[in-house]
């Protein structure tokens, strides 16, 4: 799988159009970046897995990630990055590696951090603090559709306590937003 990250980009566009799907798509690339330097893995390699881990969401949101394979396959992906997209499904049946729980916890995360910054005032990521988050959390109305327990379950499966966790994706993601490779869209307009 050696493709660049503006033909990683063009992959993606070319099966995603919806902002919110291509923000997200951007905020996991960039959490999955982050942590595969944190553990000294190959940050190229997380990045394009989180890139395109929901390629398929837009087209067949009921059957998310099981059209995935022939997507990435028709662009010349390798079973085992195949395998990796496709691992965060939650019914996942398989023991994930590292990169496939990492790509887990960050899924979701990633989201519920972004919604988080949105609903301040200055809906800025560089002030939100992992209390805020946790607050949020707790709030059961907040962001309804994101399965707490997958955040809680999926972060102590990765061996991150969850404020350190949530602390380093918005480090990340704060941090990622002002460099120039993430211009194509703001993660939290």
């Amino acid at each position: 799988m050696k493709k660049s990250r503006s033909e990683l980009w063009q992959i993606l566009r070319e099966n995603v159009s919806g902002e919110v799907l291509l923000k997200h798509c951007l905020a996991v690339e960039i959490a999955m970046r982050a942590y595969a330097a944190r553990f000294g893995e190959d940050v190229e390699y997380w990045g394009a897995v989180g890139l395109l881990h929901d390629i398929d969401f837009e087209q067949y949101p009921e059957e998310h990630p099981d059209h995935a394979a022939d997507i990435l396959s028709s662009y010349g992906f390798d079973q085992q990055f195949v395998t990796d997209v496709i691992s965060h499904a939650r019914d996942w049946e398989q023991e994930r590696t590292l990169l496939q729980k990492t790509l887990l916890a960050v899924d979701e995360m990633t989201g519920f951090i972004i919604a988080c910054a949105l609903v301040r005032p200055d809906k800025s990521l560089d002030n939100l603090e992992v209390k805020s988050v946790v607050k949020k959390m707790k709030d059961k109305a907040f962001a309804r559709a994101v399965n707490r327990e997958t955040l809680v379950a999926s972060a102590q499966a990765m061996g991150v306590e969850m404020n350190d966790h949530i602390d380093f994706i918005t480090r990340a993601l704060a941090q990622a937003v002002k460099a120039p490779e993430y211009s194509e869209i703001s993660l939290v307009s």
